[in-house]
């Protein structure tokens, strides 16, 4: 399992649609599995999974996003999970971090 959070400054309102860009052009077969929105102004919560299959290790792994905006700050939490070959020897040869390294380098590059 890999794990990111970080709270940005400010209202963010294209950030979850970068961040959706980003993950789903990181792999011909990234693919969102589902989303839920959650609005009780100015609270808004939006989660994301996705999921990946990785050749190198015959699995898939799963990311999920949560972005929660509150009118003055941003909160991302990304989790990557799953990506592990065998049941008693979890090697997962990096999927998980690949997986919230996409988020990270989004959250970095555009200076938010």
């Amino acid at each position: 399992m890999a794990k990111f959070e970080q709270t940005l400054l400010g209202h963010h309102p294209y950030l979850v649609a970068e961040l959706e860009s980003d993950i789903l052009n990181s792999g011909i077969s990234m693919r969102v599995v589902e989303e839920s929105v959650y609005v009780a102004s100015p609270l808004k919560v939006t989660t994301k999974v996705y999921d990946k299959y990785f050749m190198r290790n015959s699995s898939r792994a799963s990311l999920t996003l949560t972005v929660i905006e509150d009118g003055r700050n941003t909160h991302v939490i990304a989790i990557g999970a799953g990506g592990s070959q065998g049941a008693v020897f979890n090697f997962s040869w990096g999927a998980e971090q690949e997986l919230v390294d996409v988020v990270k380098k989004t959250i970095r590059n555009k200076e938010y």
